[in-house]
């Protein structure tokens, strides 16, 4: 997809900020109760506002990253680290940690990344990359990744080939899959046929600049809002290809490093990590909450609060949305 730019700065008093002392919040949801919750490397997840509670049952290294809400009111939680074994764990409603899902096809799920659920009852979980160290596939030319369902006929890989897998969601109308490819620099799309299996992939919008996509949001007009890390970029593409930034903030110094470093070859946990240094934190997801859905939510991997700022356009429920 193509079509003009356009830019809406961080500075002005459209954007505020939610939370103190957040510990790496990459991944964000909300809820119709007004509840925000986040990843949190302490307690896996943390409802913003309220006191973080102490997770049990953790290996060590625990990475925890994308999670989803479920029905009962649990989480479940991607485990990116591959030394303490990755896999797709559930927190119960005692914050009590029991593994999930640690292999799919007999392919260990060694640097889990995202899991969700769709309006099916459908679970999906992206696996970043098979390499080791997972810092190997920063480059545009590995793709080495995959993303795995769960449904009533167990548990498969679904689609492979990714370019680091990052986050992935079905998409309102329950005919797409949508994928972050975070170095292959893409967001993609797979046709999902009523069985839970994909088609062949599309793809929806390639990214440069400094724009590496890791997590994704639907609103209510068809468009994707995908978050990028490096730039500390939202950008939305429209049904119609349009492309808007929804809100950036930049580093442009930093942004001219990284992608030397990414055109070398080289790029490593470092070049990622320096989006950090701005007021976004390095943004990582997004979600939309508020009783009107149009107020956003942004997680980063090197902030303490969240970033937020009210959208003119409404987001679209997500499945959890009142559970």
């Amino acid at each position: 997809m193509g079509g003009s730019v356009t830019s809406m700065p961080l500075a002005g008093p459209r954007v505020s900020f939610v939370g103190e002392g957040l510990d790496r919040p990459e991944s964000v949801l909300a809820t119709a109760r007004g509840e925000v919750f986040v990843s949190d490397h302490v307690a896996g997840v943390r409802q913003v506002g309220s006191p973080r509670r102490a997770l049990a049952g953790a290996p060590g290294g625990f990475l925890p990253n994308g999670f989803c809400l479920l029905p009962n009111r649990e989480f479940l939680i991607a485990n990116l680290d591959h030394a303490s074994g990755g896999g797709v764990w559930r927190i119960d409603a005692q914050w009590r940690l029991h593994p999930w899902l640690m292999e799919v096809d007999g392919e260990p799920l060694a640097t889990a990344n995202f899991v969700c659920i769709d309006d099916a009852g459908r679970t999906w979980v992206s696996m970043s990359t098979r390499s080791v160290p997972r810092e190997a596939a920063f480059n545009g030319h590995t793709a080495s990744g995959f993303v795995a369902v769960v449904d009533a006929r167990g548990a498969r890989i679904a689609a492979d080939g990714i370019g680091f897998t990052n986050e992935c969601r079905v998409d309102p109308s329950g005919r797409w899959l949508y994928v972050n490819e975070t170095f292959a620099r893409r967001v993609s799309r797979y046709p999902l046929n009523a069985r839970g299996d994909l088609g062949a992939k599309e793809i929806v919008y390639r990214f440069g600049d400094g724009d590496f996509p890791d997590g994704l949001a639907f609103d209510a007009a068809g468009g994707v809002w995908v978050a990028c890390v490096v730039s500390n970029r939202l950008v939305r593409i429209g049904p119609d290809g349009a492309v808007s930034i929804e809100l950036e903030d930049p580093d442009p110094a930093v942004i001219a490093q990284v992608e030397a470093r990414y055109a070398q070859g080289v790029m490593g946990r470092a070049d990622v990590d320096a989006g950090a240094r701005r007021a976004l934190g390095n943004t990582s997801s997004l979600a939309f909450g508020g009783p009107d859905l149009r107020t956003v939510y942004v997680g980063c991997l090197g902030g303490t609060r969240l970033a937020t700022f009210r959208s003119e356009i409404a987001g679209a429920a997500p499945p959890h949305w009142h559970f």
